[in-house]
C-alpha cells in the first residue's frame, strides 16, 4: 500500500499513531459470544435430567458446562488480537503466536485481493497476517492499513541524518 510522500506518521493529526492496531468487529463479536456460552452451556448443564437409566450425572453435567468455558476460552483469544508498533518495530499478537517484527525487516504492507488481513512482506521472503486489521472493519480498516503503511516508510530505515 503506497503513502503520499512526505506523509509522517510522528505528527498525524488525529491520534497518535503508535496507538495498537486491534479490530473492531473482530474484538466484540467473540466477548459476546463467548459470554453466551458460557450462559447456554450452564443453563444446559443444570436443566438436564438426571438419574435413572437415561439421566446425566453430575459428571456429564460438569463436562457440559466446562464445554462451553472452553468454547468462551477459545473465542477470548480472538479479543487479545493486536499489532502494538514501538519505536523499535512491530509486535504481532495474532491468535495463536506473537510474533516481533523490527521496521528494518518489513519491506511491504499488503491489504488488498482476498486476503481477511493486512499482510506484512519480510526481508526473509515471509509474509505475516496481522489479524488485528480486518477487511471485515470496512473504511475503519483502510485507514489502520494506510497508517501502517505510513509507519513502515517513516521506520524502515533508520534516520542517518542523527549521529
Amino acid at each position: 500500500m503506497n503513502t503520499p510522500s512526505g506523509s509522517d506518521p510522528h505528527h498525524s493529526g488525529d491520534h497518535d499513531p503508535y496507538t495498537p492496531f486491534r479490530p473492531r468487529s473482530g474484538r466484540w463479536v467473540p466477548l459476546v459470544a463467548g459470554l453466551a456460552s458460557i450462559a447456554v452451556f450452564g443453563f444446559v448443564a443444570i436443566n438436564l435430567p438426571r438419574g435413572g437409566v437415561t439421566g446425566w450425572t453430575v459428571l456429564d453435567a460438569l463436562m457440559m458446562f466446562l464445554l462451553g468455558v472452553g468454547m468462551a476460552a477459545f473465542l477470548w483469544r480472538y479479543t487479545a488480537i493486536k499489532a502494538v508498533p514501538t519505536d523499535k518495530g512491530l509486535i504481532v499478537r495474532n491468535l495463536f503466536l506473537t510474533r516481533e517484527v523490527a521496521w528494518e525487516e518489513i519491506l511491504g504492507v499488503q491489504f488488498g485481493g482476498g486476503s481477511p488481513w493486512l499482510i506484512l512482506d519480510l526481508a526473509d521472503t515471509e509474509q505475516l497476517a496481522v489479524m488485528a486489521v480486518q477487511r471485515a472493519d470496512g473504511e475503519f480498516a483502510q485507514a489502520e492499513a494506510q497508517r501502517m503503511a505510513a509507519l513502515v516508510e517513516a521506520n524502515a530505515y533508520p534516520d542517518e541524518s542523527v549521529g
